[in-house]
């Protein structure tokens, strides 16, 4: 669904970026979107790029496409297939591997958006595994790295992707954490008001990922104060996230007009690579502290706009959604994380 919107803010934005030359940045979601512009940003910057994707011919073909335009640029390509969790830990270790000298930048970027309700093999729905509880994972395997890379060169980042689905639920809850994947909530859909299990399900992803950030700020200024975690969302992108969805259904019992109505909200959207300004600044912008949420606006109107920064919101930064959100995470990757 390309309709080839122009830059608007980029080029600006990208110009006053640090430079990465020595550092190394691992990115999830590379195959195209907000991941493919953030790893190429990140090699024009001068970074040693890690590409996280599952095996695939587009991962394949991304990295093709970042050699061709990046003839400097340093990639390193690792499966990671996160609705796996032993695939996880196996890109985990490889990470380690490839990062004696610690990893600077972990950016939690895939995702998917309103897909069947199904489990993945490990038993969890396949868009909470996917957008948060994989990413929760990977952040506690490589955390030796992101610290080894703080001591060395004086700071590290986490960085997570959200979106706007996080305004449509508000409140966490526990059972979208839990070996109930198949059984929480069916494949109902209301595109028009973004109801339905598929959206409902999506939105506690999102959520997830923004209070994963609150957890992980609040451990890091505690504990590791060279360490620092922020969260960006897209507003309304030119990506494969919403042709994804629709394939998959996501746009209700009536796709056409599901496609129609996407097609005009798109309207109202961004670039590719202006949607990518977010994660990109929390990656490479010095100004970026810990404990922002980098953004084109925080409310549900925030559809296209400059990445600026903003303080975290409350109704996921507090104690009740930040221990539910660890405990819950804990639980389901089996392993405790501690900072």
């Amino acid at each position: 669904m390309e309709l080839g919107l122009e830059n608007k803010y980029f080029e600006k934005t990208f110009s006053k970026l640090s430079n990465l030359e020595g550092k190394t940045v691992a990115i999830t979601g590379t195959t195209s979107g907000t991941g493919f512009s953030a790893a190429e940003a990140c090699a024009k910057l001068g970074a040693n790029v890690i590409l996280l994707n599952r095996p695939s011919e587009r991962a394949d073909s991304a990295l093709a496409r970042l050699k061709a335009t990046n003839s400097k640029g340093r990639f390193l390509k690792i499966d990671c297939n996160l609705q796996c969790f032993k695939a996880v830990r196996s890109a985990g270790s490889k990470i380690i591997e490839a990062c004696p000298d610690g990893l600077d930048v972990l950016c939690n970027n895939a995702g998917v958006m309103a897909l069947k309700d199904i489990p993945t093999a490990d038993g969890f729905d396949v868009q909470m595994q996917t957008n948060h509880l994989a990413h929760f994972l990977l952040t506690k395997l490589v955390f030796p790295q992101l610290r080894e890379a703080a001591h060395r060169r004086g700071e590290a980042r986490v960085v997570n992707h959200s979106s706007m689905a996080r305004l449509m639920v508000k409140k966490l809850h526990p059972k979208y954490f839990e070996k109930r994947g198949g059984e929480l909530g069916g494949d109902g859909s209301r595109l028009f008001i973004f109801q339905g299990g598929r959206w409902e399900r999506y939105g506690q992803t999102k959520l997830a990922n923004a209070a994963f950030t609150a957890c992980l700020h609040e451990r890091f200024r505690d504990n590791h104060p060279n360490i620092k975690a922020m969260v960006a969302h897209p507003g309304v992108a030119e990506t494969d996230l919403q042709a994804t969805a629709i394939s998959d259904g996501g746009a209700g019992p009536s796709g056409s007009i599901g496609r129609w109505l996407i097609k005009q909200m798109m309207k109202m959207g961004q670039s590719q690579q202006d949607g990518a300004l977010g994660i990109i600044r929390c990656i490479a912008d010095p100004e970026i502290i810990s404990g922002q949420f980098v953004g084109p606006g925080m409310g549900m109107t925030a559809l296209r706009g400059p990445a600026l920064s903003y303080p975290l919101e409350t109704f996921y930064d507090n104690p009740a959604t930040r221990h539910t959100l660890w405990e819950k995470s804990c639980e389901a990757i089996g392993e405790k994380f501690v900072i």
